[in-house]
């Protein structure tokens, strides 16, 4: 058995009772069809809408904005409840959206089965619905088809199926007769005769479908620091709200009054604006992404981008051009290189040695006949190359055109008269060409194959040389029609008397800029990890000619990994290892193993196998050109070039957005701590200091005001030096964001805020304990409220960045944020100036003194926030 063959998994069915040679009668395939139901992969009922409508609003956070709506609403302020629920419902609106889309993967696996296939019945060649295929059928395979069945191979002719949607490796196999061939593939070329296996719910495709169903995607690193800053947050408003509550009641306030008091407290406490604020800076990174070839289906994966630490990424067409392509050939006469890849124009043929032009001639030579050897070919359509057929074949004809062959004249010079197609056993494939009397016969195939046909001094060397540099090699012999041997006698006596024409070396190159966004992962500290179902040889040299591999990396068969998870995660989880001939299953282990020692795993992926593997890993990564529809609605992540470099530009949003999350986390929090200081003072004073600041005020600055800004900051571009060191996976709030907010942005709000208030209660003739004024209390409020927004003015600026001090950048560098700034100033002027608006809020524009006292608080945040930074350095 090849190592192809017996690379692939095994999957172990009952064999069906033996198959008469005209196929099942009618009468019997209508009573296996009843007995084991339709051809058809079984459905999953989708997610009911509703209940995913339901689940954004019902979560954590939407249960507490819903409590705070529902305590406005008892405490009569409808106006507040409202506009808490209004908040509540559009970001439900947007995660539904989300959801809904992403939740949608393996209901297109039906696509993947053809709607009619060829079998015999009754004797009789028949085309029937493929949904009526039974066990034991008899199925007749043609180039083109796509299998409909896992089917066991009978009788093969020149068969070749492309299986790399199930077992991920690049190269078509050639089952040989005995073997079995799966759901969900392809006949690239030849034909062949086969008995049903599995239909449906037992075949393989099905199997993993069932992975897929069965992976649920746990809570991304987002969703798990949002939870504590919810829960921090919810536990601190309620308990403070409760403790003002009971102040209220010591100090003798009547029920209801002290009621709506821990309302506004509990208001003020919780960050309304959070919530929407992370789900449109979300969208906006989403947005950016798209337009540089990532495209998010889930916006919760943005952030999770950022937390990567370990990229298990596939070779073929991902690190690679996914184009097979001639790179060196060695004849008897000399060496030549081969520039330009894949199945372009370009490209040229260059010789060396001795004599070059008889290198050339050689080259020339063994191009042409490689080529007849194969059906592959590039098909011209204006200037451009379409590959038609087994891509090894195209590469072979993409050389012969380089030479300057042309392959169809020669086709018609010397027309084909036979053709052995490739066998496993034989590893190579023979034809005899060109007219009666003048036959040659042409042989391609494993060098160890062709070499034993034929004396070739240096060719076992060079072929060690070639496969040492991950070439995939390939030898190529000819001679002419032994005498006396026709041209159907037996495949011994046709190829007795050969010369080898010499050894072809292909690639599939790594793509343009791979290895510089190998190099900037690691720079960022970013684990990278290949799997394939390629040969270890070639993937080792891939990995070695971008930089993924790495000294202390290992070379890996995954069918040696150990079973025990543990073990497992322990030998793999070095970065720049390489495991070769995964399987779908193999996927899943290493992503689950990866998870369970701490790493956020991001799993790239292109067939429908990849399916299980996408959902289990923290970030599922599928390709937008060659991917399965399978694997796009599973990923969180579709890159729409199939490149790598492209996850590196996502993580590099990614670890953007996280940052840009502290940036407006610490403005939202600075500002809840100069709305919560007047109910501090109100009952830290007895009762004797009115309140600066009513519940309609917070909510104004909340989401009147606060919100633009901190969308804005959401917005912030990623820095020069977002991927320099680790990922940060610490929480969002942290000591640093918590000292920020609460110990230096937000009391300098509070203290001039205060102030100012006070101030100007004072210049109106207020005295401690008396009830001032409405007229002076709608003005001093009025000032409190400014203070307030400007504050916040000056802490968008100062929050733009936990290091850099303002001034040492400008708002060019985010035009967005300058834009928002200019919007809540003229918010403020309508809270301020429209009497309707003011009067609902309960304030009055400040008097000129009150503005000259609210001013002071821009050049007061200013000022510390840049004391701070420079001690902290």
């Amino acid at each position: 058995m090849s190592e192809r063959h017996a690379g692939r998994s095994a999957v172990v069915k009952e064999v069906p009772p033996v198959t008469a040679a005209g196929g099942l009668s009618s009468t019997e395939a209508a009573r296996r069809l009843a007995a084991d139901g339709p051809n058809e992969l079984p459905a999953r009922r989708p997610p009911s809408p509703v209940l995913l409508a339901l689940r954004q609003l019902t979560h954590f956070f939407a249960i507490m904005l819903w409590v705070a709506a529902g305590l406005a609403w008892l405490g009569g302020l409808p106006q507040l409840a409202i506009a808490i629920a209004v908040v509540v419902v559009i970001n439900g609106a947007f995660a539904f959206v989300q959801e809904y889309r992403a939740d949608r993967a393996g209901q297109r696996l039906q696509s993947l089965l053809p709607q009619h296939v060829t079998v015999l019945r009754d004797g009789r060649r028949v085309d029937v619905p493929a949904r009526d295929l039974v066990r034991g059928d008899v199925v007749l395979l043609a180039a083109g088809d796509r299998i409909c069945a896992d089917l066991a191979v009978e009788q093969i002719d020149g068969l070749t199926v492309d299986e790399s949607m199930l077992t991920g490796e690049s190269v078509p196999f050639h089952p040989p007769a005995g073997s079995t061939v799966y759901a969900g593939t392809f006949v690239v070329q030849g034909s062949a005769r086969a008995v049903v296996l599995a239909t449906g719910s037992a075949t393989r495709l099905a199997h993993i479908a069932a992975l897929t169903r069965e992976r649920t995607r746990r809570p991304g690193p987002l969703a798990v620091r949002l939870a504590q800053v919810v829960r921090v947050v919810a536990t601190l408003a309620v308990g403070v709200g409760a403790v003002f509550f009971a102040v209220a009641l010591l100090l003798g306030m009547d029920a209801t009054a002290g009621f709506l008091l821990a309302v506004g407290v509990t208001v003020a406490l919780v960050p309304e604006g959070l919530l929407p604020t992370v789900t449109l800076s979300l969208a906006r990174a989403a947005h950016t992404m798209a337009g540089q070839n990532a495209l998010v289906r889930r916006l919760e994966s943005v952030e999770t981008l950022g937390s990567t630490t370990v990229i298990c990424t596939d070779k073929t067409g991902t690190i690679t051009a996914g184009e097979m392509s001639v790179a060196r050939v060695w004849t008897p006469a000399g060496q030549a290189t081969v520039d330009g890849t894949g199945y372009r124009p370009d490209g040229a043929v260059h010789p060396a040695g001795p004599d070059p032009a008889a290198t050339r001639a050689a080259v020339t030579e063994l191009a042409r006949s490689a080529a007849r050897c194969g059906t592959g070919r590039a098909v011209d359509h204006d200037g451009t190359w379409t590959p038609v057929g087994d891509p090894m074949e195209v590469a072979l004809h993409v050389l012969a055109l380089r030479c300057g062959v042309d392959v169809e004249r020669d086709e018609a010079d010397r027309p084909e008269s036979r053709r052995i197609a490739f066998d496993p056993e034989r590893r190579r494939t023979c034809v005899v060409v060109g007219p009666p009397g003048e036959e040659t016969v042409v042989v391609t195939g494993a060098p160890e194959a062709v070499l034993r046909l034929c004396a070739a001094p240096g060719a076992n060397a060079a072929a060690d040389e070639l496969a040492a540099a991950g070439l995939r090699v390939l030898a190529v012999a000819a001679g002419p029609l032994p005498p006396g041997a026709a041209p159907d006698a037996p495949a011994e006596q046709v190829e007795g008397a050969l010369a080898l024409l010499g050894l072809v070396g292909l690639e599939d190159p790594p793509r343009a800029g791979v290895a510089e966004a190998v190099a900037a992962c690691r720079e960022a500290q970013v684990n990278l990890m290949m799997i394939t179902g390629d040969h270890p040889a070639t993937a080792h040299a891939i990995a070695r000619e971008v930089g993924l591999a790495t000294p202390a990396g290992r070379v890996l068969v995954a069918a040696d990994l150990p079973e025990d998870e543990h073990r497992l995660g322990a030998l793999i989880d070095v970065d720049g290892t390489v495991i070769a001939r995964a399987t779908p299953e193999d996927k899943l282990r290493i992503a689950r193993a990866l998870r369970t020692r701490g790493h956020v795993v991001a799993m790239t992926g292109d067939g429908v196998n990849d399916g299980p593997a996408l959902r289990e890993a923290d970030i599922g990564i599928a390709m937008g050109r060659t991917g399965t529809d399978v694997a796009r609605e599973a990923a969180d992540l579709v890159l729409l070039d199939d490149h790598f470099a492209t996850i590196v530009t996502a993580i590099r949003h990614g670890r953007a957005t996280f940052a840009n999350i502290r940036r407006f986390l610490t403005y939202h929090l600075t500002d809840n701590v100069a709305e919560t200081a007047p109910f501090l003072l109100w009952a830290l004073s007895g009762g004797g200091v009115p309140l600066a600041l009513g519940v309609l005020q917070v909510l104004a600055i909340d989401i009147g005001t606060d919100l633009l800004p901190a969308l804005a900051l959401g917005a912030e571009p990623p820095s020069a030096t977002v991927l320099k060191g680790p990922a940060r996976t610490g929480g969002l709030v942290d000591r640093r964001v918590l000292t920020r907010a609460f110990g230096i942005l937000g009391p300098t709000e509070a203290l001039v805020q205060l102030g100012a208030f006070l101030t100007v209660l004072l210049a109106g003739g207020w005295t401690w304990g008396v009830t001032p004024s409405p007229a002076l209390l709608a003005a001093a409020s009025g000032t409190a409220f400014t203070t307030v927004v400007l504050g916040q003015l000056a802490n968008a600026a100062a929050c733009r960045s936990e290091r850099r001090r303002v001034g040492r950048w400008t708002l060019h560098g985010n035009p967005l944020l300058a834009a928002a700034l200019a919007v809540e100033l003229v918010v403020l002027g309508v809270f301020l100036f429209v009497p309707q608006v003011a009067g609902v809020l309960g304030h009055a524009a400040p008097t000129p003194l009150g503005w000259a006292l609210a001013a002071l608080v821009v050049p007061a945040v200013l000022v510390v926030d840049t004391l701070v930074k420079r001690r902290s350095g």
